[in-house]
């Protein structure tokens, strides 16, 4: 969960976000070595009055600062490419859940389950409890088990959505008539929040996403009730 004033993203909860994260901070340093360097080269420039003839036209720092960059760019293209697969990785998931957008709220369906399907809208802020957050919580979470692979059917009914838990490293654009899926591993029982993340319409911003991750022996209690109750 996000808190104000933060700066960085929020704690990761599944290990593709634990690599986003590292590839984050990875190429954020390079960032900052490449403009204290090029700063450095503005101020003596601006401040010296010396010249060099060999510098001036020299085909070595030609090479070097043509080679230099190319090394940089394949320190930051190889992880990234690493974690983009990681990230379309589907490898026999233990549950498959339809996440179906509307305007504006999500339904769940669970398909590996006979009937077991719920709206989920946002709660307003006058039925909030203490410890709930305005716009954020849902009155249906979407509850899976912890350190079990989740694969998730994404689409819309009506207009372009957009799936997306930031702590789970996951956003997937629902689109009518398409179905896109996902996949991820949470490594920690919590409960993770997000938003619809396309601008979908006038309560665009009213679409939140309440993700709680529960050990299995509770997951299996939940689907029991949630069985009864249809």
């Amino acid at each position: 969960m996000a808190h104000p004033s933060q700066l960085g993203f929020q704690d990761a909860a599944s290990p593709v976000m634990e690599e986003l994260l590292h590839f984050h901070d990875h190429t954020l340093m390079i960032v900052f070595l490449i403009s204290t360097l090029v700063l450095y080269i503005i101020v003596a420039m601006v401040t010296t009055k010396l010249t060099n003839k060999f510098i001036l036209d020299s085909q070595e720092i030609e090479i070097i600062w043509t080679l230099l960059p190319a090394m940089i760019l394949i320190l930051i293209a190889l992880p990234s490419l690493r974690i983009l697969y990681l990230m379309d990785e589907i490898n026999d998931p233990h549950l498959t859940i339809k996440a179906m957008g509307h305007q504006w709220y999500w339904s769940y369906e669970y398909t590996d389950y006979e009937d077991l399907g719920f709206d989920a809208y946002m709660t307003p802020t006058q039925d909030l409890t203490p410890g709930q957050f305005r716009l954020l919580e849902t009155d249906h979470r979407m509850v899976i088990p912890v350190e079990s692979p989740v694969r998730v059917l994404v689409s819309a009914d009506d207009v372009l959505h957009s799936w997306s838990v930031p702590s789970l490293g996951i956003k997937m654009d629902a689109v009518p008539g398409r179905l896109n899926q996902t996949a991820f591993i949470t490594s920690r029982p919590g409960v993770f929040y997000g938003q619809c993340s396309e601008i979908c319409g006038a309560n665009h911003s009213f679409m939140p996403i309440v993700v709680e991750a529960v050990p299995l022996e509770h997951f299996e209690n939940w689907t029991s009730l949630m069985l009864e109750d249809t």
